[in-house]
């Protein structure tokens, strides 16, 4: 916020006797706080999503209303001068994301279909992420919520992820995928790249209806912290070629050699993931031998042990794999992850298996750490 500390009362409009840059600190300060707990509120329903736990979700977001109204209404308000108009239109257009978040899941408890409006809803919380995120780089508070938990207070990772002078290289990039494109890709490489060595590279496919523009921010905090580029991508169709012609696994391919031109990626650190369909896509797109991924790490994902048939024995023998699945998932039920863990296992695939106890049909971030470290080849134990 360097630029606020520089400016007159005529530059602001403020009141008189009101020093400028106090009245931009405290509207910033009103709007700022609200609005992380509301994300952070927004992040726990997505990971807590269940049909039982609609109520008490609506409960907790409720809490978050309010507050998050209030600061959005005495940030807009304040004398914003032109050269912080775009500051402001960033926060004010987050808070609003976030705000039909909070009130969209209050709602859902009394739609047709609750679980399906809060689905919906959650659409807003990646919304605010991607209008936020460019704050990280002058937010002290905004950098920090874009780290994982464990890492939020590590000073010298703060400091290596806000570099002097703004980078081409680096940040959020959108490669025809903007939300009415279909089979482009998004895209995070690490604030503190350094092309002289290589790093692990996250494909991350998004689930049924989704799109990789939204998907990317599952994955983009951890990544960010760890020290991982993430590749987000979007089927061509409104989910992936599960049926029919494979209209995506060849655009993946053309995606990945696209980023290997362009920045250095670790050779034998390249995860296939997905969630619901696109972990379901992971098998389909990684188990052929001539498949460029080295990892697979399918989530909430259905299986069939035909897709065994699409794969060489070689390519299956200690093939790395990481499988998570909950055991309250009302789409595909647990016993389709541990049929997939007995056969995989049994075909020779190195498997991770991870079954989560309180876990729905929804995206476990909390995995994410865990599942970049065993990319890096890291103990787990």
């Amino acid at each position: 916020m360097s630029d606020l500390e520089s400016k007159s009362d005529s530059d602001t409009g403020s009141p008189s006797g009101a020093d400028p840059t106090d009245v931009l600190l405290d509207a910033t300060t009103a709007a700022l706080p609200p609005l992380l707990a509301g994300l952070d509120a927004l992040t726990f329903a997505a990971r807590h999503m269940h049909p039982p736990n609609m109520a008490s979700l609506a409960e907790v977001m409720q809490e978050h209303e309010q507050p998050l109204s209030d600061g959005l209404e005495t940030f807009a308000a304040a004398p914003w001068p032109d050269h912080l108009q775009d500051f402001r239109k960033q926060v004010v257009n987050a808070a609003t994301m976030a705000g039909k978040g909070l009130s969209g899941l209050v709602a859902a408890t009394d739609a047709d279909n609750p679980i399906m409006q809060g689905y919906r809803s959650l659409g807003y919380l990646n919304k605010s992420l991607e209008y936020l995120y460019p704050l990280a780089r002058i937010l002290p508070p905004v950098s920090r919520f874009f780290l994982s938990p464990d890492r939020r207070d590590d000073v010298a990772l703060l400091e290596q992820l806000n570099p002097e002078e703004p980078r081409q290289d680096v940040g959020v990039f959108h490669f025809d995928n903007e939300a009415t494109d279909r089979g482009g890709f998004s895209m995070f490489v690490p604030e503190n790249y350094d092309p002289q060595q290589q790093y692990p590279l996250v494909f991350a496919l998004h689930g049924g209806s989704g799109h990789g523009r939204s998907f990317l921010w599952s994955w983009l905090v951890d990544a960010r912290a760890e020290g991982a580029i993430v590749v987000s991508p979007s089927s061509r169709e409104g989910t992936w070629s599960l049926m029919g012609p494979d209209m995506d696994t060849e655009n993946l391919h053309t995606m990945l050699a696209h980023v290997k031109k362009h920045w250095s990626i670790n050779p034998e650190q390249i995860l296939l993931s997905g969630m619901s369909d696109g972990g379901t896509f992971s098998y389909v797109a990684g188990l052929p031998e001539d498949s460029p991924f080295t990892h697979l790490a399918p989530t909430s994902a259905s299986f069939h042990p035909m897709l065994l048939e699409a794969c060489s024995p070689e390519r299956l023998q200690g093939l790395p794999i990481y499988l998570t699945h909950g055991a309250l998932d009302w789409m595909f039920a647990v016993d389709v992850a541990r049929t997939a863990q007995q056969a995989l296992t049994g075909a020779g695939a190195q498997v991770e298996y991870r079954e989560i106890d309180d876990l729905s049909h929804t995206f476990p971030r909390e995995e994410n750490v865990r599942i970049l470290r065993w990319l890096r080849g890291d103990s787990l134990s």
